[in-house]
């Protein structure tokens, strides 16, 4: 897949943004470790590098730094489950492929090797829903932050409230709802770029994949359908967990408005599976 199969966001950047997925993608695609190259073996989790900023992919072999990667830990029932806040004690490895990539690695039985050579053992159990897991865990990380965001000031909601915010150059991110209409995004897109002075420009917010019902709940208001961060430190932490999520789970999401242009970052695939 290239990156020319999907139209790339272009999200309402903070003052230094986080890296996206593209970036990583574009470290040279590898696929040896999956096969076995020795030289591309997995690091242990142990207390003399778990303060290592980077990690290696045990699929791809493509190192980056841990918020960019998903740990998956090895449960005392011997069940590989994941960990996408790497809170949980005892080794772990670690991926950055996309979920069709993993899914077909673990078809090919590509990703129980990798996971025995990352935990020293065969004692392991896969979850055939392994991807499942992996992809509603990253979705609840990216929708408790944006509560926890709500919670403590530096979100808005409401179209009239994100507008006027907007124009005044105070927006540092904005998101749209998978199901929000078509004009609603396109008149806060051109608040945004008014704001920022770029009119006439292709910027515009972030639609992601959690529909209206799904932001409502999690920010605890009705009807959220537009949301903006008013900090460039709230924008970062937000954008991290949204572009792993979205990395994941790929373009394939169900609800998208018409008349978009950019649906986000190309998702990370490393081909060679």
């Amino acid at each position: 897949m290239s990156h020319d199969d999907h139209p790339e966001f272009v999200t309402a950047a903070t003052a230094s943004p986080p890296e996206t997925a593209a970036d990583l993608h574009a470290l040279s695609p590898i696929a040896e470790s999956a096969s076995g190259n020795p030289d591309l073996e997995p690091e242990e989790d142990t207390k003399t590098n778990k303060h290592d900023p980077e990690r290696r992919c045990i699929l791809s072999g493509v190192r980056a730094s841990r918020d960019r990667l998903i740990r998956l830990a090895l449960g005392p029932d011997g069940t590989i489950a994941p960990d996408v806040r790497a809170r949980a004690p005892g080794r772990g490895a670690w991926i950055g492929v996309d979920r069709a990539t993993l899914e077909t690695a673990q078809a090919k039985g590509k990703l129980k090797g990798a996971l025995y050579r990352a935990f020293k053992t065969q004692a392991l159990t896969i979850p055939a829903d392994l991807p499942e897991r992996i992809a509603a865990a990253l979705q609840r990380d990216a929708l408790d932050r944006l509560g926890l965001e709500a919670r403590s000031g530096t979100l808005l909601t409401g179209s009239d409230k994100i507008s006027d915010s907007a124009r005044k150059g105070v927006v540092t991110l904005l998101i749209h709802a998978a199901d929000a209409g078509t004009d609603g995004n396109r008149k806060l897109d051109q608040a945004l770029r008014v704001g920022r002075g770029v009119e006439g420009s292709d910027l515009r917010g972030v639609v992601i994949p959690a529909e209206r019902a799904i932001l409502s709940m999690a920010l605890g208001r009705e009807n959220v359908v537009h949301i903006a961060l008013i900090t460039p430190a709230a924008a970062a932490r937000v954008t991290q967990a949204l572009d792993r999520w979205r990395d994941f789970i790929g373009r394939e999401w169900a609800i998208v408005p018409c008349d978009t242009a950019s649906q986000g970052p190309s998702p990370l695939n490393i081909e060679g599976f």
